[in-house]
């Protein structure tokens, strides 16, 4: 498996958009994504570089694994 690195916010926003999320709304320079069936929404900092510690918090939340955030990635 790759290694986890930090990625730009767009990259990050595509990722979660791919995986069925949608942008509902954005407060200063974090992004809320939501999608049905999932508890909690996912916040996206408008960061040059997202941490991968907080990557890890964005996956766990939206439910998907690292397998998926990877396959995902790859398409992009």
């Amino acid at each position: 498996m790759p290694k986890l690195t930090p990625v730009e916010w767009r990259t990050l926003v595509r990722v979660f958009e791919a995986a069925g999320f949608t942008a509902d709304r954005q407060r200063g320079s974090h992004i809320v994504m939501e999608k049905p069936g999932v508890a909690r929404p996912v916040v996206i900092p408008a960061y040059p570089q997202v941490p991968t510690r907080i990557i890890l918090a964005n996956l766990r939340t939206a439910g998907l694994s690292r397998d998926q955030y990877f396959e995902i990635l790859a398409r992009l």
